[in-house]
């Protein structure tokens, strides 16, 4: 136990400071403090001792230098279980700091925003609270750091049931999440900085990237049972975010269903209409629109009921009685929607092994689900990472360009549409049947795009669905004519496809062979 009879406080964010400092000051404990904070304490008639006072050195250049200083890092560095560092400090006249509360210029904020210049955010840049950060956290068995007013009511709460003393586990808990809270904060600015080119101009990637992530939680193994495994959050995760969800049922999330209930919850987020998204090892099995969730499920199902077994659900609509009672006669790993009626929890409150994940919709429409998604994504490789902007592309009718001398109608231009965002979240080379809708074929993952169109009209033979007057995206150009034969043949009538391919004319040229209507978007949407 560490007993804590002075407490130096001094931070920027004064959200419940006074009410910490009103605990404290009823415990007998004294409070020296610095500036703006002083000043508040003193307004609210908190006894304070400014640490200019303390030190018997003034506040100089600005502010910059005001607990740089032997009397604040010594309380808060020295020992009190040698007796050389007591002898020195007593010598020095160097009184015990056994408290600091200390958060930090606001740097992420400030850099944050569109107009911040380069002088304003040097200026945001802490370098007294860091140092004594470092120096009470080194410390912790007798010095207690705190770092976010969240802390705050355990502490006080700790204090008062135990007269003015914290348990080494708090102690040390509170070190931990101070050094964390200076790496983060130093990790910012050196992103911050090294996105600066010589000529002055911001890059988007800088020139060191300082990864930050905080862990939820130890998985039981990674992909395969012999990996070992853990989940990690961003510091700051997007609305409507995976790591934002709640889980309300069911075991323990492994590695692979967290993948996986990734892929679907991302795909599901990119339809404005209602929307039923199947996953089972990454890929969209089964994708479909309908006016409620028991007819978007039912038709996403009928893609591939065999792949489907076992698989991740999302719904970016509410789940409802009637969709419940469906979806519980199905194996599934995890069901992911924004919200669940009453009588459908109780519905899957009987297959306990189901991991039901409910993650809130951001508000604000299409801009919110844009801020909700990954701003880039990364793939680690040997000793590196790759770092790219997210696919998030949305295509308009206005962007596309028929070059066939058939015309889609009205509504196979919106299943063209469709098919083109579901194929977006198939692995590569990526082929998608689809019609009223709804999937029909899902071709992915092969290293011939023929092969990926041969794959998808089987599974849509499989699961007896006919591809007459089909649409059908491909993710890619085809390189030659052979692609469009088979789908041809399989009764697709329409084609949307990226271009750009050298035998684009001689693509073309059979599309009007075979009678097809054929679009081109500019856009490719490879996904490894």
């Amino acid at each position: 136990m560490a007993i804590i009879k002075r407490a130096l406080i001094s931070v920027s964010d004064k959200t419940g400071i006074v009410k910490l400092a009103q605990s404290l000051h009823k415990l007998n404990i004294e409070i020296l403090s610095t500036g703006g904070t002083a000043k508040l304490f003193r307004e609210n008639n908190i006894p304070v001792i400014e640490v200019s006072d303390y030190t018997g050195f003034p506040e100089m250049l600005d502010g910059r230098v005001k607990t740089l200083h032997p009397k604040v890092h010594g309380g808060l560095l020295g020992r009190r279980d040698l007796p050389e560092h007591v002898k020195t400090m007593q010598e020095s006249d160097i009184p015990n700091i056994d408290m600091l509360v200390v958060n930090l210029y606001p740097f992420e904020a400030t850099v944050a925003k569109p107009d911040c210049k380069l002088e304003d955010a040097i200026e945001n840049i802490d370098i007294g609270g860091p140092a004594m950060l470092r120096s009470a956290a080194k410390n912790w068995k007798d010095v207690a750091v705190l770092t976010d007013a969240s802390q705050y009511a355990a502490v006080v709460e700790e204090l008062n049931a135990n007269n003015s003393e914290l348990t080494q586990k708090t102690m040390f808990s509170l070190s931990v999440a101070a050094f964390n809270r200076v790496s983060n904060y130093d990790g910012a600015i050196s992103d911050y900085l090294s996105s600066f080119n010589e000529d002055g101009t911001r890059s988007a990637y800088p020139a060191q990237m300082n990864t930050r992530f905080t862990k939820v939680q130890d998985l039981r193994y990674g992909e395969n049972p012999h990996q070992t495994a853990a989940f990690y959050q961003d510091q700051h995760p997007a609305p409507g975010a995976l790591v934002t969800a709640e889980q309300i049922q069911g075991k323990e999330l492994s590695y692979n269903n967290i993948a996986d209930a990734d892929a679907a919850w991302e795909a599901v987020k990119a339809f404005d209409s209602n929307a039923c998204v199947i996953v089972k090892h990454a890929n969209p099995c089964g994708v479909a629109l309908g006016a409620t969730a028991l007819e978007a499920y039912s038709k996403a199902f009928k893609t591939d009921p065999t792949s489907a077994f076992g698989g991740i659900i999302a719904f970016n609509m509410p789940v409802d009685k009637a969709a419940a009672e469906v979806i519980a006669q199905q194996f599934l790993e995890v069901l992911i929607a924004p919200e669940y009626t009453a009588e459908a929890l109780e519905i899957f409150s009987a297959k306990k092994n189901v991991r039901v994940l409910k993650i809130a919709l951001p508000t604000g429409g299409n801009t919110a689900w844009e801020q909700g998604r990954n701003s880039h994504d990364t793939k680690r490789v040997g000793s590196g990472i790759l770092v790219q902007t997210s696919d998030i592309h949305e295509l308009q009718i206005a962007d596309l360009t028929i070059v066939t001398k058939k015309q889609p109608t009205p509504s196979q231009m919106q299943d063209l549409l469709f098919a083109w965002n579901v194929a977006k979240y198939v692995k590569s080379n990526a082929i998608v049947f689809c019609g009223d809708g709804m999937t029909l074929g899902v071709g992915a993952g092969q290293m011939s795009r023929v092969d990926s169109t041969k794959i998808a009209a089987i599974k849509a033979e499989h699961a007896g669905l006919s591809l007459k007057d089909s649409v059908v995206a491909s993710d890619a150009f085809f390189p030659f004519r052979d692609g469009v034969d088979v789908l041809a043949d399989a009764g697709a009538i329409c084609v949307i496809q990226p271009g750009g391919s050298m035998r684009d004319d001689e693509v073309i040229a059979a599309a009007d062979e075979r009678g097809l209507a054929m679009v081109m978007t500019g856009i490719r949407h490879f996904r490894h």
